[in-house]
């Protein structure tokens, strides 16, 4: 009997988006309207970054730890074809097999068919960006084959027919009521059922958790994996997390595949010393990770004899070919930027329309995907470029400086696309303006006339197109009732004495 997995409703999407998703500006405005979702999300994200906080301040070098992150990120992409050669040889050597996909696809039809040479219809899996990235769980359903999310907050967004909206926490937009009803209704379903006297207390959600994904861990043939980093010198990969169900992923099937992003790599076991200090205290705000595992190829009698590592490109090359964007690669995906970050924390992650939302997924969503879609040419503008990303990034991204770059390559497209766009008719029309002094003063006189004729209100409202798009979500002061000139004309030209 084949196994069944909760499937995920979406709707089928419309051209130019990504998983039926509108653009940034579109989906917030709707985002914005779930007042529980943002409670859920300021409460969260407001205990997340004074842990976070805390723990920073205790480390007295931490800003020479963020130093040493950038600096071996650097070194690493700098030389990421020989770190993955020597990655890939030691892997071997230790009994691992590699497997390279250029894309998801690739990626997908590698482990879809790992998986079926086992012969099982289910595996089991530890929390994997990579996975959710190349959209695994959906490929794996469509051959037959039931992945079951074994994080807390992953299990909460499965059963929830759900998508993840948060890098660290998947289920941050959801509350203790929210997710006992979630339990309740869906568990039995697919395993186990929450008992029926289930209450709101956290020790008592994560109990149901845990039965109910015990005989999946027990019965497991299979699991499957991401890495937090991939160490070239000794062939290892790591994985942190806070749980255990990682252990139970890691340890307990007979065959572990692994899918990796090729950006993930390390050049030395030393070099994980540095990460092991800076990524706990970004992400959940502990001194360090409850479960750090490290593996290395097959050990004869204990844990998983069959190892596969799936090393996935994805788009990171070319993302490499960008001496600016690049930069983006030294993400480890601690989610510092999303907890800080005054647009995420109103709008959730589901108004990104990508698995990595916030400032990071802003940058590197478009950057992996390209250009091409509306979603992705909105998200570098999703961000007031306030600079608190940049200044929490344990590894010292520049992402206001990354969002710019993008947001200039989106508007060198919209230039040379045939299409009229309104962006450029504007800062033509404020060339010709700022252009000659006539010019300008003939501007301030209209907006003169416009006060006089709004009277009393305070601010400019939604305005007819083609000023509607932008003020539909900006609130516009009133013009000054005296511009500058006239002031300066009146009390400093000739004759004002």
């Amino acid at each position: 009997m084949t196994a069944t997995v909760p499937q995920r409703r979406t709707p089928a999407p419309p051209p130019g988006t990504f998983l039926g998703m509108p653009s940034f500006p579109v989906n917030a405005k709707a985002q914005l309207q779930n007042t529980q979702m943002r409670r859920n999300l300021g409460n969260a994200t407001r205990t997340i970054r004074a842990k976070r906080a805390l723990r920073a301040s205790e480390v007295p070098e931490w800003e020479e730890l963020r130093c040493a992150g950038e600096a071996i990120k650097n070194r690493t992409d700098r030389h990421l074809d020989r770190y993955l050669v020597q990655l890939e040889e030691n892997l071997t050597k230790a009994g691992a097999t590699v497997h390279w996909a250029r894309d998801a696809a690739e990626a997908n039809r590698i482990i879809v068919d790992l998986v079926k040479a086992t012969g099982v219809d289910e595996v089991v899996k530890v929390k994997s960006m990579a996975t959710q990235e190349i959209d695994m769980n959906e490929a794996l359903e469509e051959a037959g084959i039931a992945a079951w999310e074994t994080d807390l907050a992953e299990l909460i967004v499965q059963l929830g027919h759900d998508r993840p909206s948060h890098i660290l926490v998947p289920a941050i937009h959801r509350n203790r009521a929210e997710i006992r009803e979630i339990f309740l209704r869906e568990m039995g379903r697919y395993g186990t059922p929450a008992p029926d006297d289930l209450s709101t207390d956290p020790a008592v959600l994560a109990g149901a958790a845990r039965v109910h994904l015990r005989e999946k861990f027990l019965r497991a043939k299979v699991g499957i994996s991401g890495g937090n980093f991939a160490i070239a010198e000794t062939g290892t990969l790591v994985v942190v997390e806070s749980e255990g169900n990682g252990r139970m992923c890691l340890t307990l099937p007979e065959t572990l595949i692994s899918v990796v992003g090729i950006e993930k790599v390390l050049p030395t076991f030393a070099d994980l010393e540095v990460f092991l200090r800076l990524l706990p205290r970004s992400s959940t705000g502990e001194r360090m990770n409850p479960y750090t595992s490290l593996w290395t190829g097959v050990t004869p009698g204990d844990g998983p004899q069959t190892v596969h590592v799936v090393l996935v490109d994805n788009g990171r090359t070319r993302v490499l070919a960008d001496p600016i964007g690049r930069s983006a690669l030294r993400c480890i995906r601690c989610s510092a930027c999303m907890n800080i970050c005054p647009v995420y924390e109103r709008v959730g992650g589901h108004a990104y329309g990508s698995v990595y939302p916030g400032p990071i997924g802003a940058v590197l969503t478009p950057m992996l995907r390209g250009l091409e879609s509306d979603i992705d040419q909105s998200l570098p503008f999703a961000s007031s470029l306030c600079g608190a990303c940049a200044d929490v990034c344990p590894v010292k991204i520049p992402l206001p400086d990354l969002l710019i770059h993008l947001r200039h390559q989106v508007a060198e497209k919209k230039r040379h696309e045939l299409r009229p766009h309104l962006e450029p008719a504007v800062m033509a029309g404020m060339t010709w303006a700022f252009g000659k002094d006539s010019h300008l003063e003939a501007m301030e006189a209209m907006t003169q006339l416009a006060a006089k004729v709004l009277g009393k209100h305070q601010v400019l409202g939604p305005m007819p197109w083609p000023a509607s798009p932008w003020t539909r979500a900006r609130d516009l002061k009133m013009p000054a009732k005296q511009t500058f000139r006239a002031w300066w004309k009146k009390n400093r030209g000739e004759g004002s004495r």
